[in-house]
């Protein structure tokens, strides 16, 4: 029969170390801190794989909040770049239409020269000239309100706009308006084409020279 003092030597293993010598002790000393250093390491094994997995979870965290984030910029982004290059693209083509016209003007204008014309061509070539120029005239009026941009401070932007918009609405006018402004521009020519005839006239019939 086991008395209870055995029972407890059995159950405590460290009773055992009563009756070990120091070299016993020592090696079991030296197993405990090999055991101690063991799990030392496996905890700091431990602490970097949680400090990775950590670092893993916040970067794929960051990489996630900046995909939806990017994806939505670079897509509405998309879409205005889209609607500026087709507004420039539209925005070019009436430049160069406004180029091609005022160049057209220009050549035009430029090559007027009214010591050229005959005594009998000048009327027709002063209403033809005149009719250019009122021509010239009411295509830049028109082109300012297309090429006008809203720079406050610019030379010219206050000007050109303002002659625009007086263009724009001179074109609302009456026919009565129009009838009176068209009588002003081409009564001169009349009178002018009645003198320069009756000066034909009298010097024709000054020198003796029947009319034929």
């Amino acid at each position: 029969m086991t008395t209870s003092g055995d029972s407890t030597h059995d159950t405590n293993p460290h009773l055992d170390l009563v009756d070990s010598t120091p070299e016993d002790l020592s090696e079991e000393a030296h197993r405990t801190n090999s055991e101690l250093d063991k799990l030392r390491r496996q905890i700091e094994d431990v602490e970097k794989q949680k400090v990775w997995i950590e670092d893993l979870r916040r970067r794929n965290e960051e990489l996630e909040n900046g995909r939806v984030e990017m994806i939505d910029k670079l897509t509405r982004s998309l879409g205005t770049v889209q609607r500026e290059t087709e507004d420039a693209h539209k925005r070019l083509e009436q430049l160069n239409a406004i180029h091609n016209s005022f160049t057209q003007h220009l050549r035009y204008i430029e090559s007027i020269n009214s010591k050229l014309w005959g005594r009998e061509e000048l009327p027709k070539e002063l209403s033809k000239a005149i009719s250019a120029i009122e021509d010239a005239r009411a295509d830049y009026g028109k082109a300012q309100a297309k090429i006008a941009v809203d720079v406050s401070g610019e030379p010219g932007a206050a000007e050109s706009a303002e002659y625009a918009a007086e263009y724009l609405a001179a074109e609302e006018k009456s026919f009565g308006y129009w009838f009176r402004s068209g009588l002003g521009f081409t009564l001169p020519l009349l009178v002018f084409g009645v003198v320069a005839l009756l000066l034909w006239l009298w010097a024709t019939y000054s020198g003796g020279v029947s009319p034929r």
